[in-house]
């Protein structure tokens, strides 16, 4: 019997199968594709993502697999420069293949201990009080103590609980892929240039020798995987000519379907990433979303596993990750609205390119894209409770890397807290000098700031409140 089964190894089920192997939970991943997938789609991963490798010990990894840019131009494709404030030692955008990213955190995760079984596929489940026996697609069950659902927009996991997922379909697609062209290299860049001032949802640009990635509308909408035709096609209709595109390397759509799952949980059963969650990939989300419910579910799911968790621990996770979602949905619509071709979408896109120019407006867009603005409702207290903490300049080093554990932190500028009962919970550090401007701070696992004070006994009642019973 395993503790935790995840359905799905992309970036968020992997990612997820580490965060509860830091906890020793007994993890087995379930991939229905029997090989990794063979196109490289550039994704680019945002601040708080960044942070959160770097949390774990994984950034030194990525980098050199990726391309940094600076933080900026997210909203809309709005080009603006940087915004002045942006509070975090890793602002910036790093363009990486998401096969490498999958990869890496899949062979992190195998590494801490997890199972990744391919070419299986869930068809079924049932739950009792005790667990949840899974049914594959060949026909063998298996038993596990949780089931999280990270399967993607078509989860059958989802699918399965009968959880409502609702939202707007696709009324619009848009065709991306690597392929060969015909033309001069300068009457692409003259005419690309042109086409994309009027139509944003239009690229063309080159990608290595004679290759060019191509992103671009289609000709109506369809469930069927895109063809070389299908290209042909949406560029003759927004270009007049198809470029001569042939021996397409990789071709995929999307569409702008937007929709949220009702409920994230249905008892042992959860849901996260885009098996939670779709939206139009404008502002580049999608994955940083999936990665950040990850290390938000991560800790409380182990909790529960391992026996410490205080009983309404687990349900932070819809309480908190929900509302997020749900922004992410807004502003997505939003700057779709941004990008359309009419007059009045143009007029507001002209307005907000205004504004844009105040570097309030310009950093609060940011901070929303990137992840970093998120507070989560803690109860009444300064603006830090609730919000993430930057990486922080300590004595011992930097604060990250502290958490590559997992662990809860007390960050103890008086010298005089403990603590107590939670230490193989809860790491301490006292450090005087450490850069805050507040006495004493306790980080969840996910680098949450979850009190702020100086009162011992009220930190006792914080830890008893996410950390649970202390051990006698």
């Amino acid at each position: 019997m395993f503790d935790v089964i995840i359905a799905g190894c992309g970036p968020t089920g992997a990612m997820l199968a580490a965060e509860l192997r830091l906890h020793d939970v007994r993890v087995l991943v379930l991939e229905r594709d029997t090989e990794p997938t063979s196109f490289v789609r550039i994704v680019g991963l945002h601040i708080r993502s960044l942070e959160l490798m770097a949390m774990r010990g994984l950034l030194d990894r990525l980098l050199p697999h990726g391309r940094q840019r600076p933080a900026a131009g997210f909203f809309a494709a709005i080009n603006k420069p940087v915004p002045r404030g942006l509070d975090s030692a890793h602002a910036y955008l790093l363009g990486i293949p998401q096969p490498v990213i999958v990869q890496l955190l899949e062979e992190h995760a195998v590494q801490l201990g997890a199972q990744v079984r391919r070419g299986c596929a869930v068809a079924g489940l049932e739950q009792d009080e005790e667990g949840v026996t899974v049914e594959l697609a060949d026909g063998e069950k298996l038993r596990t103590r949780y089931l999280v659902g990270c399967d993607g927009a078509r989860s059958t996991v989802r699918k399965l609980l009968g959880v409502g997922f609702p939202g707007e379909p696709s009324r619009t697609e848009t065709l991306m892929g690597e392929l060969e062209v015909g033309v001069p290299q300068e009457e692409i860049a003259a005419k690309a240039a042109v086409i994309h001032e009027a139509n944003k949802s239009f690229s063309l640009s080159p990608f290595g020798d004679e290759v060019y990635r191509v992103v671009v509308p289609a000709v109506g909408v369809s469930a069927e995987p895109p063809t070389l035709e299908d290209f042909r096609q949406g560029l003759r209709a927004i270009a007049g000519t198809d470029f001569g595109v042939h021996s397409p390397r990789w071709l995929s759509r999307f569409g702008d379907a937007t929709r949220l799952a009702e409920r994230y949980r249905v008892g042992r059963v959860l849901l996260a990433g885009d098996a939670a969650h779709i939206h139009p990939p404008i502002g580049g989300q999608g994955l940083n979303l999936g990665v950040q419910d990850a290390v938000n579910l991560g800790w409380k799911l182990a909790a529960q596993v391992r026996g410490w968790a205080p009983e309404t621990l687990l349900d932070t996770y819809q309480a908190e990750r929900h509302p997020v979602a749900a922004d992410v949905l807004d502003n997505t619509r939003a700057q779709l609205a941004l990008s359309a071709t009419e007059p009045g979408a143009r007029a507001m896109r002209r307005l907000l390119t205004e504004l844009l120019d105040f570097n309030e407006v310009n950093r609060h867009l940011i901070e929303k894209i990137t992840a970093i603005g998120i507070r989560y409702d803690f109860g009444e207290g300064p603006d830090l409770l609730g919000r993430r903490l930057p990486d922080i300049e300590l004595a011992p080093g930097t604060l990250y890397g502290l958490l590559h554990r997992g662990r809860g932190l007390l960050l103890d500028r008086t010298e005089r807290l403990t603590v107590g009962g939670w230490s193989d919970r809860v790491d301490h550090l006292a450090d005087p000098t450490a850069a805050l401007d507040v006495p004493c701070v306790l980080l969840r696992p996910d680098g949450h700031v979850s009190w702020i004070g100086h009162d011992q006994q009220d930190l006792d009642q914080q830890l008893a409140r996410w950390f649970g019973k202390p051990v006698e």
